[in-house]
């Protein structure tokens, strides 16, 4: 297998991680508002975070920034409890530009704080200069975002499901599944190391 696909499939596998489920649940957190007609929204907001993932990781391999990974492991689960609760207060609004433009600014600076919860793991996969990481690191943000698409279609799939046979309106749905996902976040807050 070519170097290429190594580090596209280590981005695969770090979003479908069943044991690292916080990057899937931030996209179902972030997805849920949306249908298919959202499809440019949603596309924009899932590529921005992972920029925000690409350009953390570019930072920690330069060591521009570094940053406890205690308080990292601390905030990945905040920015989740965040996105979760704001799909409380959004739903069923339109949604102005405004508040797409900060949504955006908002899931950059998300996918950030998620990078650098990586960026520890990627350095020691990457052993050599900073500049011998660049290319492994733009295949492995390739691999994220295919994997990160897979699971942006599935919520889809099942939001559509749901629905359109199940007559779940999306409010509903949004809510519900926000809630579930407030209720898998907060052990992961108050069982954090950073309160010991």
């Amino acid at each position: 297998m070519s170097d290429f696909w190594i580090y596209v499939e280590i981005g695969l596998k770090h979003v479908l991680n069943i044991k690292s489920y916080d990057h899937v649940l931030f996209l179902m957190a972030l997805t849920v508002p949306h249908t298919f007609n959202d499809w440019k929204k949603i596309l924009l907001l899932v590529t921005v975070f992972t920029i925000g993932h690409t350009l953390a990781l570019v930072l920690s391999v330069f060591q521009i920034v570094m940053i406890k990974a205690q308080l990292v492991e601390f905030l990945i689960p905040i920015t989740i409890l965040i996105t979760a609760i704001f799909n409380f207060f959004s739903v069923g609004k339109a949604s102005k530009k405004e508040s797409v433009n900060s949504i955006v600014l908002i899931t950059l600076f998300f996918g950030v704080i998620h990078g650098l919860g990586f960026s520890n793991y990627f350095k020691t996969i990457l052993p050599g200069n900073p500049s011998d990481k660049v290319m492994p690191l733009l295949e492995f943000a390739l691999g994220i975002e295919g994997a990160q698409m897979t699971v942006v279609l599935a919520i889809l799939i099942l939001s559509y499901f749901l629905q359109t046979f199940f007559k779940f309106s999306k409010r509903d749905f949004t809510i519900v599944t926000s809630a579930f996902i407030v209720g898998v976040v907060m052990p992961m807050i108050l069982q954090n190391e950073i309160w010991n």
